[in-house]
């Protein structure tokens, strides 16, 4: 028996794949002659009858499912060598392109990073800030290197490092409610009342109407700290995270009413870079780095405070 080729192995997945000799040849950039003379010389080579041809779309015979199986692993095992390759090519970068998402806490986040560049003095940061599912869409349209933001950890094209816990506390300013702030509230009686939204900093958003109460006026921010400022002067009411507003808890500017019907939400805080492409030395160094150094913030600020009585207006 021949030694078969990778070009005649891709043909064979491309056409188990999309069903037919036609569509593997689209996939591949190729003719049609061409892909079906690579399966043909394939099937020769090892002596199987891999593709059954006689209805309308080709189908695998028994031998060509449990061949398909090692063919899929090799082509995965092949590709990973393309990139290890691709890696090794690269040598040092000269700038590492690094959003913080709108739930990143910076002091810790941040101290990590001077940390990692001091050692790294060939290599320029090139720092940006994005909210909601603009860090997603930077590094899925290979404009950045690395976020730190919540990570959708379904897709399959991202890889993770969790860094801790952020809590999102809704709150409100004293004064703000003609009723108490208690746990009790619920979205009907927080109709009439405006809250406060960040705006999506991607440039064809994805649905993320995250704590939105139906009917309710709103008003849009760009961030999180400008959220903060409205609702402290009483201009609306919304989810803010917990590490921006520990100290207005602590001294009452600020209210918490969490509670039965609005709970808060606590999301993980990840590092996340692209798992299907290749990365230069400087940035594995970094993924490293922040494996070795996580979990980086402090448990507390993934806890949701409990719902706070309105301070006594006499007292």
């Amino acid at each position: 028996m021949t030694d078969f080729t990778l070009h005649e192995l891709q043909c064979f997945n491309a056409v188990v794949l999309d069903g037919g000799f036609q569509a593997a040849a689209e996939r591949l950039h190729r003719s049609h002659p061409s892909v079906f003379a690579a399966v043909a010389k394939l099937e020769r080579r090892l002596g199987l009858a891999l593709l059954d041809r006689s209805g309308y779309r080709v189908q695998l015979t028994d031998a060509g499912h449990a061949f398909h199986r090692k063919v899929r692993y090799l082509l995965h095992e092949a590709e990973e060598l393309r990139t290890y390759a691709a890696q090794l090519a690269m040598g040092e970068e000269a700038e590492l392109r690094v959003v913080l998402g709108d739930l990143c806490p910076p002091p810790p986040v941040l101290g990590m990073l001077s940390t990692f560049f001091a050692q790294c003095p060939q290599t320029r940061l090139h720092l940006q800030y994005e909210t909601v599912t603009g860090p997603w869409e930077r590094l899925l349209e290979d404009e950045a290197d690395l976020i730190v933001h919540r990570v959708p950890k379904s897709d399959v094209r991202m890889e993770w490092i969790d860094l801790g816990r952020v809590a999102l506390v809704p709150v409100v300013a004293p004064g703000f409610l003609p009723f108490p702030p208690d746990s009790d509230i619920t979205p009907q009686r927080m109709q009439a009342f405006t809250q406060c939204v960040v705006r999506d900093s991607a440039r064809q958003p994805l649905d993320q109407g995250h704590f939105l109460v139906d009917g309710a006026p709103q008003s849009s921010v760009p961030d999180h700290r400008m959220k903060k400022e409205l609702i402290l002067h009483g201009m609306a009411w919304g989810h803010v995270p917990l590490f921006m507003i520990e100290q207005e808890l602590r001294d009452g500017r600020l209210l918490s009413i969490a509670g039965q019907h609005f709970p808060g939400v606590v999301e993980d805080l990840s590092a996340a870079r692209r798992r299907d492409r290749p990365h230069g030395p400087v940035a594995d160094r970094l993924w490293d780095f922040l494996a070795h150094h996580a979990p980086v913030l402090q448990p507390e600020l993934g806890r949701i405070p409990a719902p706070q009585k309105e301070p006594d207006s006499d007292g």
